[in-house]
């Protein structure tokens, strides 16, 4: 029998460009390289459920593109430790079972998750350090330091027979990064004038002009801060951003006050990098159960809770319902992070709480006291004249962005570019650059302790149920199909109690009729009854409340 072959396996004259995550939107990156037969991915993030998605927290992307492969899949490399880059690996590594690759940091970061998920033993991790040189399979990967809001970002130059792509990762130009070396300008230069035959690069602040801003100039400006305010001071950041919970801890000294850490997260992140050499210098710091005790005019506790997450500590703070810390009037919460679109109205449910309160709430609108990640414009132009790519391919950014990077790097003299999308797979070389197939691509969710579908039947019916409620009808038949009993409405989140009886007796009425109006024959075929029974339930209710709820029939016959 002749072998089937994959219309979707690279030839060794090809490199390939598949997104299966983060093309057309920020966050949940999960991108692969294909050549020679084999894939290599970069990345393995998450993104978070927001109130469209009832009882989820946690979005992974769909890797059943590379499941069906698995033994062209050489290995997993993470260009840094944020979760929508690592945050995956824990849930889905089981699937893919490959080896990981990753900076040291990186690396102890992604050791704790895999720890809670009791799969330390399983997972193969390779620590590269710093600007280090490996190959993965067919790919030869070198490592390039550049600067983030998390130490040890790494883009990575992939190069191969046909050509080199270099990949950046999460990046920005920081002079001054607080915590780590500056990025690596010479190395960037030095495989410019190598040649590049395509960068995909990070769009976030593709629309923002002038650069992102060095960390140096946040410390000194929260420093200034600190020192207007008599009452305890609480900050929220991005728990993985060292640099900033560096910057807090001199600011804080600087006014005679005491550190606390309020947040697990926060504390992982400071076990993970006092581990590989940063934070070195900085004391170690109070537990939430100290900060209780400290005087307000002597404490500042950073929190978890930036994106106004409902389980962090900010979020249980402004509800009154976290164990050991409390804020009222007089005290202050600074903002010292960006909202990542889709988190405004979480976020503002907590300032309100917060300002209910009396608590103060200082953002970025307010005073100087946060510096992206990410790079603005005029970084990006320094970007290209310095690797000056064939072939521009801008990722990491929702359309507007990667339509505005696209636009920019034209004005750079890119002679090319492409704008990817997940599921798309892109041709980088040979060129010109043209999309060659699609493929697989999607959501998982974690749903309790199960990894499903975003488009599962469960997940659909629970979205129904949050818009239109959902009805048991119970109906009792006989051997001939006739009611035994009148049929039994019950509902759950669609009618108010005093015009409740009144309505379960509308549908119950519909319910036999239905059933009365159907042939004898029919009537002896339970999906028929239930589907009939089904209609009218949810007919009954549209007529009565404008509501189709998901509707379930328990048919007992005696």
């Amino acid at each position: 029998m002749t072998a089937i072959s994959d219309p979707h396996r690279p030839g060794d004259r090809d490199v390939w460009f598949l997104p299966l995550g983060g093309s057309g939107e920020i966050g949940m990156n999960l991108n692969l390289y294909g050549h020679a037969g084999k894939w290599l991915m970069v990345d393995l993030g998450i993104s978070f459920g927001d109130e469209t998605l009832p009882g989820i927290d946690v979005v992974l992307p769909d890797t059943g593109f590379i499941e069906s492969r698995l033994g062209d899949l050489v290995g997993l490399i993470v260009t840094h430790a944020h979760e929508d880059h690592v945050g995956a690996v824990q849930y889905l590594w089981p699937r893919l079972r490959c080896p990981v690759y990753a900076t040291p940091f990186t690396a102890a970061v992604l050791r704790a998750k895999l720890v809670e998920r009791g799969l330390a033993d399983d997972v193969e991790i390779f620590e590269i350090p710093l600007s280090g040189r490996f190959s993965v399979g067919p790919f030869d990967v070198e490592l390039i330091t550049l600067t983030h809001s998390i130490p040890e970002p790494s883009a990575l130059v992939i190069r191969t027979p046909p050509g080199t792509v270099l990949h950046t990762g999460d990046w920005k130009l920081d002079p001054d990064p607080i915590v780590g070396p500056p990025a690596d300008i010479e190395a960037l230069k030095r495989v410019g004038a190598e040649g590049v035959a395509a960068m995909v690069c990070d769009s976030t602040n593709a629309l923002v002009p002038g650069t992102s801003g060095s960390e140096a100039a946040v410390r000194e400006s929260l420093t200034s801060l600190f020192g207007r305010y008599t009452g305890r001071i609480a900050i929220t950041c991005f728990a993985t951003n060292v640099a900033r919970v560096e910057s807090i801890a001199a600011a804080a000294a600087a006014n005679g006050r005491t550190v606390a850490l309020v947040g697990r997260s926060l504390w992982r992140i400071d076990q993970a990098a006092r581990a590989t050499g940063y934070l070195k210098d900085v004391p170690p710091f109070a537990s939430e159960r100290d900060a209780a005790q400290i005087p307000a005019d002597k404490v500042v506790m950073i929190c978890t809770g930036s994106q106004g997450e409902p389980r962090s500590a900010l979020a249980k703070i402004a509800a009154d319902d976290h164990p050991e810390v409390t804020l009222s009037r007089g005290d202050v919460v600074i903002y010292s992070s960006r909202e990542i679109p889709g988190n405004e109205r979480a976020i503002g449910r907590v300032q309100n709480q917060l300002v209910a309160k009396g608590v103060q709430v200082v953002t970025a609108d307010d005073a100087f006291v946060h510096v992206s990640g990410h790079p603005a414009r005029d970084e990006l132009v320094q970007m290209y004249q310095w690797i000056r790519p064939a072939l521009a391919v801008p990722t990491h950014g929702e359309e507007r962005h990667l339509q505005a990077h696209a636009e920019l790097a034209r004005d750079c003299q890119v002679p090319e570019t492409a704008i990817p999308h997940n599921g798309n797979i892109l041709r980088l070389l040979p060129g010109p650059a043209e999309v060659v197939g699609q493929v697989q691509h999607g959501r998982l969710v974690i749903d309790g302790k199960r990894i499903v579908p975003l488009d599962a039947g469960t997940m659909r019916s629970r979205h129904r149920m949050m818009y239109n409620g959902a009805a048991v009808a119970t109906l009792v038949l006989d051997r001939r199909g006739d009611l035994v009993a009148d049929p039994s409405i019950a509902v759950l989140g669609l009618i108010e109690h005093p015009e409740q009886d009144e309505a379960l007796a509308d549908a119950a009425s519909a319910v036999r009729a239905a059933i009365e109006g159907m042939p004898a024959a029919a009537r002896n075929d339970d999906e028929a009854v239930k589907q009939s029974v089904r209609i009218a339930v949810r007919r009954s209710f549209n007529a009565t409340q404008g509501k189709k709820p998901l509707t379930e029939v328990h048919l007992v016959r005696i």
